[in-house]
C-alpha cells in the first residue's frame, strides 16, 4: 500500500474514531440523562403512592373507629350475639365499602368475619401484635393470596372486649387511581412462600398482561432486595421500574411497582441518533475529499525522504537531501542528516564498547579471540599468558566490591605499563587477564620481572593489599592451532599452577586430557549413585592392648565404567568443587546405616566410623539428617562414629564447633582425622567436642626406622591423653610399628597389618576368622 493511501486512510480513520467517540459519548450522556429523569419520576410516583395509601389508611381507621364506638355494636360484642355481630359487621363494612371485615375476642379468636371461620385464630398476627402495642394498627395483609389494606382497632366497654378489623383490597381500581395520579403504570405484586416458576404470582394493575416468566423475574429481583432498573428489564420487558415493599411476613410479601415505558423515555434519544448519523456521513465525505488533496501535496517530498532514509539505513552516506519548498519537510530532512551523523558516532561507540572492558578499559575476550585468530592467519609464533589473582574473592568479601574493582583497575594499569616487547593486553572477565606476546615462550628472567612488577601490594586507606598472581603459559604452534584451544590450554595451565601452589606453569602435552577426565568425572558423579557405581568397604580397627575388634572405618570406592577405579582423593575433591558432596555424603550415611542394621540382624553389633568433608561439617542440616537416618534404621548413636579432618575445622571454626556440639549432644562419637597434616591449634582442639585423634599414616609408615616420626607420634599420644582423648594410629603395616605404638600407649590400631578394607559381605567372615586365630595375639598383648 502506498504512503499516500496510508495517509488518507489514517486521516479518515482518525475522523471516524473521533466522530464515533463524540457521537457515542453524546448519545450515552443523553440516554443516561433520559433514564435518570425517568428514574426520578418513578421515585416521585413511589412517594405519591406511599402518601395516598397512608391517607387511605387514615380513612379506614376513621370508619373502624365509628364502628368500634357504636353503643349497639359494643353491646352485641359484650353479649357475643353471633348473629347480631355478623349482621352489624357486614352492614357497616358494606356502608364503608370494605372488602373484608372481622371481629375477634380479646384473645384473638374469630367471632365474626367475611373471610374467616368463627372460632379460628386471628390470621394476621403481626398486625394484631402491632395493634396491641399501639392501640390500633394499619397495614397490608394477605388473605388467600390477595393483598388488603387492613385497619385493626380495639372494642372497649370500658375494658377490652374484642378487636374489630376492616380491609380494602389492593385491586385494579386502586392501581388505576394511582396510575392516573402519577401518570405512570402502577401494579401490585404478591409472592407467597412455596410458589415455583410455573405458578402464577398474584398481580393487578399494568403488569397483568405480562407472562409468568416476567412476573417471576420481578419477584426474584425484589426478593433479593434489588431495584428493578433498565439493566434488569432489557431482556424481559421494554420498561423501567421501581418497587416499594408494602408487607412482608411468613404469609408472603407484597410490593407496589411503578413502571415507565422505555420507548417513551428514549424517543428523543432515537431521533437525535438519526440526526448524528446524517451529520457523520456528511463529515466523512467532506473529510475524504480534503484528506485526498492534503495527502497528495505531502506525499511526494515525504516519499523522497523515505527513500533517503532507507539509503542511510543501508549504510550509505548522503551529502544532501532534496526536500522541496515545505518548511516542515525541510526540518525533517535536516533531522535525517543529523541522525546520519549520530548513527555513525553511536556505531563507533558501540563497536568500541563491544570490544573493550568497561571497568578497566582493556580489550575484552571477544577482542582477544579475534586478535588471536588474526595472528594465527599470519602464521607467526606467539605466546599467551593467562593471569589470575589468587584469593580475589576474599578481597571482595573483606574490603568490598568497590575496592575489588580498584584492584582490577590497578592491575590493568600495571599490565599496560609492562616493559615486554609488542605486548597486547586483555581482560577476559572476573579477575582473569591475558597477554599476547611474540615468540614461542617467555624467558625465565621475563617471568621474574613480570611477577615483580605486578605483585607488589595495592594501597588502600594506608593499608597494603597483597597481590598473588598465577600465570598459565601456552605457545603457538606448539600447543594448538585455534584460538579456543589455546585459551583452554592456558586456562588448564593456570589451573594447575593454582592447585600446585606455584606462580607460573607452562602447558604440557596431555594436561588437556587430564582436564577432560576431571570434567567427565565431575559430570558423572551425579549418575554414579543412581547407577550403583559406588560401593563401601570397611577397614577394621582393633584395641592395641587387647587386640579386640572395636569397629570399622567406612571407605567409599568408585569404579567408573569408562575410567575404571577412581581414587577417593580425586573424586571426593571433585564432589566438593562441583557441589555434589552433600549427595555423596547422604548416600554414604544411608548405606552405612543400612549395612550396620544388616550386620545386627546377623548377630554382630558393629560400630562404624564415616569421614565427613569440610562442606559436611559446615552444613547446618547435618545433625538433623543423621538423626533421621538413625531413627529409620533404629540404631543407637554409639553405632555411628564421625571423623573430620583438621582442614574442615579451620575453615569456619565457630560454625564447625556449633555443628559438632549438636552431633556430640546427640550421642555421636567424633574423631579428628589425619591429625598432624593440618593447622589446628591446641586451643582449638580444647574447645572442640572430640573424643579421639587419628594420627595420619604418613607418620606411622616409617615409624620403625625414622626417629623424628617416633618423636612426633609419642608427643601426639601424650598430648591427646593429657587432653582426655584416645588415639588411633592408621597405616600400621609392620609388627615393629605395632610394638612401638603399644609401648607408646596408643589406644587403637588400623592398617594393612590388621586387614585391608573389606567388602560388606566379607566383614562377618573376617570377624569370625579373626576371633578364632587371635588367641596368641590376645595373650601377647595381655
Amino acid at each position: 500500500m502506498s504512503f499516500r493511501r496510508r495517509l488518507l486512510l489514517v486521516m479518515l480513520a482518525v475522523l471516524v474514531v473521533a466522530q464515533l467517540g463524540t457521537a457515542m459519548a453524546t448519545l450515552d450522556t443523553i440516554r443516561r440523562d433520559v433514564l435518570h429523569k425517568g428514574s426520578r419520576e418513578i421515585d416521585v410516583a413511589l412517594d405519591v403512592s406511599r402518601r395516598l395509601l397512608a391517607e387511605r389508611g387514615h380513612h379506614l381507621r376513621d370508619n373502624v373507629a365509628v364502628l368500634a364506638s357504636d353503643y349497639g355494636f359494643r353491646a352485641a360484642v359484650a353479649t357475643q350475639d353471633t348473629n347480631t355481630l355478623s349482621s352489624v359487621l357486614l352492614n357497616h363494612g358494606e356502608r364503608a365499602g370494605a372488602d373484608m371485615v372481622l371481629l375477634t375476642d380479646p384473645e384473638g379468636r374469630i367471632l365474626a368475619g367475611s373471610h374467616q371461620n368463627v372460632g379460628t385464630e386471628m390470621p394476621f398476627q403481626a398486625l394484631w401484635q402491632k395493634a396491641g402495642s399501639h392501640d390500633s394498627a394499619v397495614g397490608v395483609v394477605l388473605q388467600d393470596g390477595v393483598p388488603y389494606q387492613m385497619v385493626l382497632m380495639p372494642v372497649r366497654a370500658p375494658g377490652l372486649i374484642g378487636w374489630v378489623g376492616m380491609g380494602f383490597m389492593l385491586d385494579d381500581q386502586l392501581a388505576r387511581e394511582l396510575g392516573a395520579l402519577t401518570r405512570l403504570s402502577v401494579s401490585f405484586l404478591v409472592d407467597e412462600p412455596g410458589r415455583n416458576d410455573t405458578q402464577p404470582t398474584f398481580v393487578v394493575g399494568a403488569l397483568q398482561p405480562a407472562p409468568v416468566s416476567v412476573l417471576n423475574a420481578f419477584r426474584d429481583a425484589l426478593m433479593q432486595g434489588r431495584f428493578i432498573d433498565h439493566s434488569d428489564m432489557e431482556q424481559m420487558t421494554d420498561t423501567l421500574a421501581r418497587a416499594m415493599q408494602l408487607q412482608g411476613d411468613d404469609s408472603g410479601r407484597t410490593w407496589v411497582i411503578i413502571q415507565h415505558g422505555r420507548s417513551d423515555l428514549l424517543a428523543v434519544y432515537d431521533a437525535l441518533s438519526w440526526q448524528l448519523l446524517w451529520i457523520f456521513a456528511a463529515m466523512l465525505v467532506l473529510t475524504a475529499i480534503v484528506a485526498a488533496l492534503i495527502a497528495r501535496s505531502m506525499t511526494r517530498p515525504l516519499l523522497r525522504l523515505v527513500a533517503s532514509a532507507r539509503r542511510i539505513g543501508r549504510g550509505e552516506r548522503l551529502s544532501a537531501l532534496d526536500h522541496g519548498r515545505h518548511r516542515e519537510i525541510g526540518l525533517l530532512a535536516d533531522t535525517l542528516m543529523g541522525m546520519q551523523d549520530d548513527i555513525d558516532q553511536r556505531e563507533q561507540r558501540l563497536m568500541y564498547q563491544s570490544r573493550h572492558d568497561r571497568l578497566t578499559g582493556l580489550a575484552n575476550r571477544d577482542s582477544a579471540q579475534q586478535d588471536i585468530a588474526d595472528t594465527l592467519e599470519r602464521g607467526t609464533p606467539f605466546t599467551l599468558l593467562r593471569l589470575s589473582i589468587v584469593g580475589f574473592r576474599q578481597i571482595n568479601d573483606t574490603f568490598g566490591y568497590t575496592v575489588g574493582d580498584g584492584v582490577l583497575r590497578m592491575l590493568a594499569k600495571r599490565l599496560e605499563e609492562l616493559a615486554l616487547p609488542d605486548q597486547r593486553t586483555y581482560r577476559l572477565g572476573g579477575d582473569e587477564f591475558l597477554l599476547i606476546l611474540p615468540g614461542e615462550g617467555l624467558a625465565p628472567q621475563d617471568i621474574v620481572t613480570l611477577h615483580a612488577q605486578l605483585s607488589h601490594p595495592v594501597e588502600h586507606e594506608h593499608s597494603p593489599i597483597a597481590l598473588t598472581l598465577i600465570v598459565g603459559e601456552v605457545s603457538y604452534p606448539e600447543h594448538g592451532v585455534s584460538a579456543d584451544l589455546l585459551l583452554r590450554c592456558a586456562e588448564i595451565a593456570m589451573d594447575r599452577a593454582r592447585h600446585g601452589h606455584t606462580r607460573h606453569m607452562r602447558y604440557e602435552t596431555g594436561q588437556d586430557e587430564q582436564h577432560q577426565r576431571r570434567l567427565a568425572l565431575a559430570r558423572n558423579l551425579g549418575t554414579a549413585v543412581e547407577q550403583d557405581q559406588l560401593t563401601m568397604v570397611y577397614q577394621p580397627k582393633i584395641l592395641a592392648a587387647s587386640g579386640e575388634v572395636m569397629g570399622f572405618e567406612a571407605l567409599m570406592r568408585w569404579r567408573h565404567p569408562g575410567f575404571g577405579f577412581v581414587p577417593p582423593d580425586e573424586f571426593i575433591a571433585l564432589a566438593e568443587q562441583s557441589g555434589r558432596i552433600t549427595q555423596l555424603t547422604q548416600w554414604m550415611l544411608r548405606t552405612v546405616c543400612r549395612q550396620i542394621d544388616l550386620w545386627a540382624q546377623q548377630g554382630e553389633v558393629v560400630a562404624v566410623a564415616v569421614n565427613l568433608s569440610a562442606h559436611d561439617v559446615m552444613d547446618i542440616t547435618l545433625p538433623e539428617r543423621i538423626h533421621l537416618l538413625l531413627q529409620d534404621y533404629q540404631l543407637g548413636p554409639e553405632r555411628l562414629r564421625l571423623e573430620v579432618t583438621e582442614s574442615a575445622l579451620i575453615q569456619d571454626p565457630a560454625l564447625a564447633q556449633a555443628n559438632l556440639i549438636a552431633l556430640r549432644n546427640a550421642g555421636l562419637h567424633i574423631a579428628v582425622d589425619d591429625y598432624g597434616t593440618g593447622y589446628s591449634s591446641l586451643s582449638q582442639l580444647k574447645r572442640l567436642p572430640v573424643q579421639e585423634l587419628k594420627i595420619d599414616k604418613s607418620f606411622i609408615l616409617k615409624l620403625d626406622h625414622d626417629s623424628e616420626d617416633r618423636i612426633i607420634v609419642r608427643s601426639t599420644i601424650e598430648l591427646a591423653h593429657s587432653l582426655g582423648l584416645s588415639v588411633v594410629a592408621e597405616g600400621v603395616e609392620t609388627d615393629a610399628s605395632q610394638a612401638l605404638l603399644l609401648a607408646m600407649g596408643c589406644d587403637v590400631l588400623q592398617g594393612y597389618l590388621i586387614s585391608r578394607p573389606l567388602p560388606f559381605d566379607q566383614v562377618i567372615d573376617w570377624m569370625t576368622q579373626y576371633r578364632k586365630g587371635d588367641t596368641t595375639t590376645r595373650r601377647a598383648h595381655g
